[in-house]
């Protein structure tokens, strides 16, 4: 059985310290569409994690409430109507608000974002809020997230400091992270303990009342449609709240950040250039190499190697750079990812299906550039090459 001669592989691996820089580049430009992409995905994953985590089938939120940074809310008793429909098991209201922490080191104050709700309900169950459901009952307590930034302090139970210029006793933490809306961090309290601080506010700040909520959660029977009940309750309450399903108050969320601000464009511009920055690198460690190499290559066009098969080397080359640079850009992506998310709390995550894109991503970069890079030798005669 006649074998072919890898020619791609031995151009490629034939000088061993110029293989190693173009693995370099290619990983250089890797690692750039990494954390380009990851800051980008970060952000709107950020956003949307506390809503997914978020215990209920359907949303209810006043109709004047386009993402989690308007503060706007609505009547109870719309919580107490949407249990009259059939298929909704349970109701709970959600608190939120924005107030003042201070570090209880170095007493500096930082917004951190207020959740509040009965700890009996399930709201919110995470680990460290169900474990101290009981602590939270006691007035002047609350737990914190453990991912808050730095500049928030030690999150250890016990610790006593003051939050909207009140003392608060921290009883134990939970894990979340954080967003445009949260900024610093999360804490969460009991809803009477949420009146308690900010029940009493000043005469130019908004007194808060248990009798207007900012999210209202609702629990379907195991057999019910959400998007059914939903559409129902859409009907049957008034116009001044807005029902969603919660998969399409996640997306509602995820769209604003991506229509409403510039994110999205300043991070796939960013991502692009890097694109662009990838297929120059390649281009020149390619076409250094064919031209080299032209001698060579001019002699299989001579001896009746088509044009299309000096393309194809060329390519296969690049195809092999895509993958041998892909992966230690890949992995090295993964380690800042990791370093990012405990330095910031934001949600950055490598997921399969975002490493496939960004190879396919690296291997269209590395086509082009091989594409570019033969151009040259397929437009020369070969009895030119041996004149000279």
């Amino acid at each position: 059985m006649r074998r072919r001669t890898p020619l791609a592989w031995f151009n490629l691996t034939y000088e061993r310290r110029r293989l190693l820089t173009a693995i370099a580049g290619v990983s250089f430009a890797v690692l750039l569409m990494f954390m380009f992409r990851g800051f980008e995905n970060a952000l709107y994953d950020s956003q949307v994690q506390l809503l997914k985590l978020l215990n209920g089938d359907i949303v209810i939120v006043s109709s004047l409430k386009t993402n989690m940074f308007v503060p706007e809310q609505f009547a109870r008793r719309r919580l107490y109507q949407a249990q009259a429909f059939a298929g909704v098991e349970g109701a709970y209201p959600l608190y939120t608000t924005t107030a003042f922490w201070k570090n209880p080191v170095t007493k500096r104050i930082r917004p951190l974002r207020v959740l509040a709700f009965n700890p009996q309900e399930p709201v919110l169950p995470l680990p460290g809020i169900i474990d101290n459901a009981d602590q939270l009952k006691l007035p002047w307590t609350a737990v914190i997230d453990d991912r808050s930034r730095p500049e928030v302090g030690p999150t250890e139970a016990g610790i006593v400091t003051e939050i909207a210029e009140q003392q608060v006793r921290l009883v134990g933490s939970f894990r979340l992270g954080t967003d445009f809306a949260s900024g610093n961090g999360n804490v969460v309290m009991s809803d009477q303990n949420f009146l308690r601080y900010f029940s009493v506010l000043g005469p130019d700040e908004d007194r808060r009342e248990l009798n207007t909520v900012d999210i209202g959660l609702l629990q379907l029977a195991p057999n019910a449609d959400p998007i059914a009940v939903a559409q129902a309750l859409r009907q049957g309450l008034p116009q001044d709240v807005h029902v969603l399903t919660k998969a399409e108050f996640v997306q509602q969320e995820r769209d604003y950040w991506r229509e409403n601000t510039n994110i999205g464009f300043v991070f796939s511009l960013l991502t692009t250039m890097s694109f662009i920055v990838g297929i120059i690198l390649v281009y020149q460690i390619l076409y250094t190499d064919v031209a080299e190499h032209w001698a060579e290559y001019a002699t299989l066009k001579a001896m009746g190697y088509t044009n299309f098969y000096l393309l194809r080397v060329v390519l296969q080359q690049a195809m092999f750079l895509a993958v041998i640079g892909f992966i230690p850009g890949c992995v090295i992506s993964g380690m800042l990812y990791h370093v990012t998310a405990s330095a910031t709390g934001l949600l950055m995550q490598m997921t399969w299906g975002r490493a496939i894109n960004l190879f396919i991503a690296t291997l269209i970069m590395c086509l082009i550039s091989g594409a570019i890079a033969v151009r040259k030798v397929q437009a020369t005669d070969p009895a030119e090459v041996f004149g000279a």
